[in-house]
């Protein structure tokens, strides 16, 4: 296995972090699609299983390739240990519960995707666990949420679909002084322009499935913490429920995190660009966007993000029936419920991502029937900029 070295830039760890090659030297990352490993002795087997010597056992607790995933995520966030999922979801579900008994609390912010917010507000009640949704961007708040029984914080930021953005380092400085843990879906920073470990959160969960593929090839999550945590709370959830992440999957988000610097920095420089256009744009009420002065948290956005987002959030005026004529006269940009493809993506979320919330909830959320969110591909930026601008004219 290569060293990992500290002084690596991330293009760089991206491209050798975590390699672990075979006696035939390859240049890819090899796939290792088996199940079970094969031992010299009935001796060696009994010292495996007892953790005495190092070594694969079965591919639902550890895999080569999801090994070389696992450490090269852990290069970039600065983690001690990881384990990768079958799904975003899994990652998430996995952190809550792998935390959290009967009697315990957790405090969310309710700006959550549809999922995640099942998970807190549905099915860890099931479970006898206590939940509280705040709006997170006031740390008043979850000062205000907090019980002797409270064990973890949850959150996103910037937010879906929004782009609310939190004080992590905050929240983080609260959950120490209560004995609490935070856990932070940082999917839409990404890990290239937000590192939650460095501002103090203890858990970080992404959905791989989005820019880390970024290629719509395949589903795949991951959980990063210290080791301690890992071994004490996630490591035997993880090996007798068996979330675990299918090798050719490992090695396919391989290949995306070799070119996820490049992606992201492109993608980018053109929801930069795209934001400023739709901010100007007579046919737009509201424009949210984390690169901008006038997003709400631009001053936290300024302590802890690196860069702004490939996600932009508008709402056209005309409510769903000018945002459904903007989506379908759209000739480049796709439709569809995906986000941090190579593809620009377009979604309304009041019909799609958050359908099950109460009309209430959504207000909430701010979240209207002209709300839109744009996921910024890899397309040239002026054909981006003529599409919409044509597909602006529709709602008119």
């Amino acid at each position: 296995m290569t060293s990992d070295k500290r002084n690596w830039n991330p293009q760089t760890t991206l491209v050798h972090g975590g390699t672990l090659r075979s006696e035939f030297g390859e240049t890819s990352e090899a796939i290792y699609l088996t199940q079970g490993y094969v031992y010299d002795s009935a001796e060696s087997a009994e010292a495996r299983f007892k953790g005495e010597t190092p070594g694969f056992i079965y591919s639902r607790y550890a895999n080569p390739t999801v090994d070389m995933f696992e450490k090269r995520m852990c290069a970039l966030e600065g983690a001690e240990d990881a384990r990768a999922t079958a799904s975003g979801m899994a990652a998430v579900t996995a952190a809550i519960l792998c935390s959290l008994k009967a009697g315990d609390h957790i405090v969310a912010a309710r700006a959550l995707f549809g999922s995640c917010r099942w998970i807190v507000e549905t099915l860890a009640p099931r479970y006898g666990i206590e939940a509280t949704l705040v709006d997170g961007t006031v740390i008043g708040n979850w000062e205000k949420a907090v019980r002797p029984n409270t064990k973890l914080f949850f959150l996103e930021s910037p937010t879906n679909p929004t782009l609310e953005v939190i004080d992590i380092a905050a929240v983080a400085a609260l959950a120490n002084s209560v004995g609490a843990r935070v856990v932070v879906d940082n999917v839409f920073a990404t890990p290239m322009q937000q590192k939650p470990l460095e501002l103090g959160a203890h858990i970080v969960v992404y959905s791989a499935t989005k820019h880390i593929d970024g290629q719509g090839r395949c589903l795949g999550g991951v959980i990063l913490s210290d080791k301690k945590w890992i071994d004490e709370n996630l490591h035997d959830y993880f090996r007798h429920t068996g979330p675990s992440l299918s090798p050719f999957n490992a090695w396919t988000l391989l290949k995306g995190l070799e070119t996820l610097p490049l992606r992201v920095r492109q993608q980018t420089e053109a929801a930069a660009r795209i934001a400023d256009f739709l901010a100007e744009s007579p046919e737009v009420s509201r424009l949210i966007y984390p690169g901008r002065a006038d997003h709400p948290q631009a001053d936290i956005i300024k302590r802890q993000m690196k860069g702004g987002s490939t996600l932009i959030c508008f709402d056209v005026k005309g409510g769903k029936k000018a945002a459904f004529a903007f989506e379908n006269a759209l000739r480049i940009i796709l439709i569809s419920n995906n986000l941090g493809d190579s593809k620009s993506l377009i979604t309304h979320p009041a019909t799609t991502t958050h359908k099950n919330l109460t009309d209430e909830a959504r207000a909430e959320l701010g979240i209207d029937d002209g709300t839109l969110r744009l996921s910024v591909g890899l397309e040239d930026a002026d054909d981006l900029l003529n599409d919409i601008g044509d597909a602006l004219k529709a709602t008119r």
